[in-house]
């Protein structure tokens, strides 16, 4: 059965959405020609290939020229749009009370299709911020991508920050941390400070925990075995256990359903970029997404 171009267009923004997202957008320039095809329309055709994850050829010609939609999603990720409209949201969520401050940490696992390899290392054109090994990397999973995520009691994306899928966990724990910049009306600095964190095992590291107590950041981490029986095996020298709330703890598994939910999006639970920048946008578009169901 042909589906009817209602069904097709179902995941399109919605009004409500769009006057969300309009304020935010760059302002067309006084001068050169006027847009040729609709500004939402070529919105609406980024947000389908990353919701199904088809080449960028692929895309439905009622959303414009394939190539039209890819070019506004490279140019607005080379200009550092897509970060700024998702700042924007965090902003506004933030206001509105729709941002909370106990932020879980976790990281998974993206496998790189056939189409995310081959990117070269020694192009004479090098895009800022363009890691050498373009976060790709072979784990036990196999040839991925890992994604490092902080995520609010709503499920919703705070910061996040891309490794190669052979990388460890709890490095990437105070980079993520680093990353949270959610700005307030006036004149005053972002907020970067979380009250909690929250995360598993992996995360439990003596660096970790300082640096957690030097931000008077309240941390919610087990500790691991090992570490319990070190402790106890240099008695009093080995000073008092971190403290530990079993009950905040239950309240970690947000950050699991949080990469869910973006995972709908199959251009994120495969990646299929081949450079890293490129498929940061993917993941900040997502995110941008799940802000705007949110506020509107």
């Amino acid at each position: 059965m042909i589906p009817t171009l209602d069904a097709a267009t179902r995941h399109d923004l919605t009004d409500a959405q769009w006057n969300v997202l309009t304020p935010l957008l760059p302002a067309l320039s006084r001068y050169g020609r006027p847009r040729r095809y609709d500004l939402r329309n070529l919105i609406n055709g980024i947000r389908h290939r990353i919701r199904i994850g088809c080449p960028w050829r692929d895309v439905p010609a009622r959303y414009g020229p394939w190539w039209r939609v890819y070019a506004l999603f490279r140019s607005w990720q080379l200009a550092g749009t897509w970060s700024t409209i998702e700042a924007e949201l965090q902003s506004q969520a933030d206001a509105q009370g729709h941002l909370g401050w106990e932020i879980s940490v976790d990281s998974t696992t993206a496998r790189a299709h056939i189409h995310a390899a081959g990117a070269r290392r020694d192009s004479p054109q090098r895009i800022d911020g363009e890691p050498d090994n373009h976060a790709l990397g072979r784990s036990r999973g196999g040839f991925s991508t890992k994604i490092h995520l902080a995520c609010d009691q709503h499920l919703q994306a705070v910061s996040f920050t891309l490794t190669a899928g052979q990388a460890g966990d709890s490095p990437q724990l105070t980079q993520v941390l680093d990353r949270i910049r959610v700005t307030r009306p006036g004149s005053g600095r972002p907020r970067n400070r979380p009250d909690r964190v929250l995360a598993d095992k992996a995360y439990s590291s003596w660096a970790n925990r300082s640096y957690l107590r030097c931000r008077g950041i309240t941390a919610t981490i087990p500790i691991k075995e090992d570490q319990k029986a070190h402790r106890r095996a240099k008695g009093s020298r080995g000073g008092r256990p971190p403290a530990f709330d079993p009950e905040a703890y239950k309240g970690r598994n947000v950050v699991e359903r949080c990469f869910n939910a973006l995972k709908h999006n199959r251009a994120v639970a495969t990646r299929y970029d081949k450079l890293a920048v490129r498929f940061e946008a993917v993941v900040q578009i997502a995110s941008i997404n799940r802000w705007l169901k949110r506020l509107s």
